[in-house]
């Protein structure tokens, strides 16, 4: 994000949360952000092959954003190796 967006991207964020969690699979999802602008989306879906179907929708999701990104951020999968809470 740009620097002095996060208040704003938070914002929009929040008021896209029924969109995001409405993804088919999505499980988690966790946003970071430091003041700077720098951060992290985790998104814990059920399957790789669900994350892949949902491309379409990720990018509409991150388009809007457009206006608060230095750059749109490139998806990557990874494995679940551990997903621990308290």
């Amino acid at each position: 994000m740009k620097s002095g967006s996060r208040d704003a991207a938070t914002e929009k964020l929040n008021a896209m949360k029924s969109q995001i969690m409405a993804m088919p699979g999505m499980l988690q999802f966790v946003n970071v952000m430091n003041e700077d602008g720098t951060g992290y989306v985790v998104a814990l879906v059920e399957s790789e092959e669900v994350s892949n179907a949902n491309a379409e929708a990720v990018a509409a999701a991150w388009a809007q954003f457009s206006d608060l990104l230095e750059a749109t951020p490139s998806p990557n999968g990874y494995d679940v190796i551990a997903n621990w809470t308290n």
